[in-house]
């Protein structure tokens, strides 16, 4: 068993006790990466000599001045698409292959705070625009648990890093599900907090609407003194919400006595896996064993909710990803002989086909003549699906369901069928577009894969998310199980 797969206060408490040096913790997750990350490849930079150094002075630090907060000294692995100064973020894109930024992302700052060490930047979807982590342009993670089957995406990298125990958490972005169902796929925690929760600022935009960075860990309760410390308002960035961030501990009571649980009929029907849907009912009779009550509720537009984010989201990335031109940063295509040519070149030269394909979707939706009866529809849609979970919470306190139809797909397996990929965030995508905070625990194993639990609530309710997550958590036995690499 890896040292960084203990609970955060077991490393705090040992760190405190002298009985553990923040330099032997940075040397074990070094040490695992190097017999593991062959295999999985989450991992794309590393930053060795920095953390190495970075853990010295944590470990001097630690000798003149006992009180520390509970991330300190704890390595951490980064999802390339947010920034991190003098660390090269590549969003998995070749035409950001030598890009090193000027400045850190608020996370990064607040990760610094907090004296975490950050290890490395993790493998995703090109510019997070993917189910499975195969759109990478450098290479495909492989799921710990069996490494034949995709990590899930975009945030692949940073649940299976986690999984694989080659840190003790890590940061992803979600923009429909990117980071929930990859930690379904890989049997971790992951939370997409409310939108505006976390500061995007320093998060390479794909749908500015959407996108939301959260945690991905073992625990609840680790999850949850991560987001403790990145929430948070920016004045950096103007949709961060000004909102006081609570302790998210004190929700971990274990106590769900009364609970109100609403369960939509539109996410245990068709496409939703029978072993996945026998998983989910015995997570939702743990709970209600511990006192918690729940009824079956309609989300009648989520069927749409697919339709609705493949053209909000890739007309925001089409705006988005103009800037990725070969002028100010970036690769640029050195045979063009004049500007346009430079251009059109730069861009073919480094975008993926995944990313060709939205650019190109978003682009004829906001295009004259369509805009309003496809990109004007679909935010209408947008507004129908966040009253469906409106009305929802005027009488229940939070919404549960699989996070994923299915367990991980075999890679390859869906890489030419690009709909069929779409569909696989159907039970996720509901969330970003309603900007509810929704978490994906595991809940048990299909075929020797995990299953993961989502459960939502209503926006900037996450101490409400943590209580029930933690107190199923805590009845049951599926986090403690780990994949054998």
């Amino acid at each position: 068993m890896s040292i960084l797969e203990e609970s955060f206060s077991s490393l705090h408490k040992k760190l405190h006790d002298r009985e553990l040096k923040v330099s032997e913790l940075v040397d074990a997750s070094y040490t695992r990466i190097q017999e593991v990350d062959d295999k999985v490849q989450a991992f794309l930079t590393l930053n060795e000599e920095a953390a190495k150094a970075h853990a010295k002075k944590l470990d001097e630090a630690l000798e003149q001045e006992d009180t520390r907060g509970m991330l300190f000294g704890l390595p951490a692995g980064i999802k390339d698409n947010i920034v991190t100064r003098g660390l090269t973020t590549t969003c998995a894109s070749q035409l950001l292959s030598n890009f090193e930024p000027l400045h850190d992302a608020t996370v990064i700052d607040k990760l610094q705070h907090a004296e975490s060490i950050t290890i490395g930047k993790l493998n995703m979807d090109e510019f997070a625009m993917g189910s499975s982590n195969e759109n990478s342009s450098f290479q495909t993670t492989k799921n710990p648990w069996s490494l034949d089957h995709v990590p899930g995406g975009s945030s692949g990298g940073s649940a299976a890093a986690v999984a694989a125990g080659e840190v003790a958490f890590a940061l992803g972005s979600d923009t429909g599900g990117s980071i929930r169902q990859p930690a379904s796929y890989c049997g971790v925690v992951g939370l997409k907090p409310t939108y505006g929760r976390v500061s995007r600022f320093g998060l390479v935009a794909f749908a500015s609407s959407l996108d939301q960075i959260g945690p991905l860990t073992r625990t609840v309760e680790d999850n949850a003194l991560v987001l403790g410390e990145i929430a948070g308002h920016s004045e950096l960035d103007s949709t961060s919400a000004n909102v006081e961030v609570p302790d998210y501990l004190a929700s971990l009571t274990g106590d769900v006595k009364g609970l109100r649980i609403a369960v939509p009929k539109e996410y245990l029907g068709e496409g939703v896996a029978e072993d996945v849907k026998s998983r989910v009912l015995d997570a939702l009779k743990v709970l209600e064993d511990q006192g918690a009550v729940w009824e079956e509720v309609s989300l009648p537009h989520s069927q749409y909710a697919v339709a609705a984010y493949y053209l909000l989201a890739s007309s925001e990335a089409s705006a988005n990803l103009a800037r990725f031109d070969g002028v100010r940063y970036g690769v640029r295509a050195e045979s063009a002989t004049n500007l346009i040519d430079m251009y059109k070149e730069t861009r073919s030269q480094g975008f993926g086909d995944e990313v060709k394909r939205r650019i190109m979707l978003g682009t004829f939706a906001l295009s004259s003549g369509y805009y309003d009866a496809y990109y004007k529809k679909a935010q209408k849609v947008r507004t129908l699906i966040k009253q469906d979970f409106d009305k929802i919470w005027e009488n229940y306190d939070v919404v549960i369901g699989p996070t994923a139809p299915t367990t991980a797909f075999k890679v390859g397996e869906k890489l030419d069928d690009p709909l069929t990929m779409y569909a696989n965030d159907i039970l996720t995508i509901p969330v970003n577009l309603a900007g509810v905070p929704a978490i994906s625990v595991p809940c048990g194993f299909s075929g020797g894969l995990p299953v993961g639990l989502q459960i939502i609530a209503k926006p900037f309710a996450e101490g409400t998310i943590y209580r029930t997550a933690h107190a199923y958590e805590q009845a049951t036995d599926h986090h403690k199980e780990k994949p054998e690499l």
